[in-house]
């Protein structure tokens, strides 16, 4: 079984090539985050989804909250690095 190591840089590499704009600079200033607040656990978790399904996700986790007191982490898939969003 093959480790595969995950960074906040290339996971905003692989995100960003599926067209979603989580990481552009206005979608980040709009919340008051940056790059540097962020960081990626050496390990996946599995996240269920509002479906029902489990997938495997990158978590990007915050170090600090942002404006809202918004601390949440986000997930994507391994697969496709589409977000996945977690049901509360």
């Amino acid at each position: 079984m093959e480790i595969i190591k995950m960074d906040k840089l290339e996971l905003k590499m692989c995100v960003e090539r599926t067209g979603s704009h989580f990481f552009e600079r206005s979608s980040m200033k709009f919340f008051g985050d940056t790059m540097g607040n962020y960081y990626v656990p050496k390990n996946t978790v599995m996240i269920k989804d509002y479906s029902g399904n489990n997938i495997e996700c990158w978590e990007l986790t915050r170090v600090r909250p942002v404006k809202g007191h918004l601390q949440s982490s986000a997930y994507f898939d391994v697969v496709n690095y589409e977000r996945v969003t977690k049901p509360m």
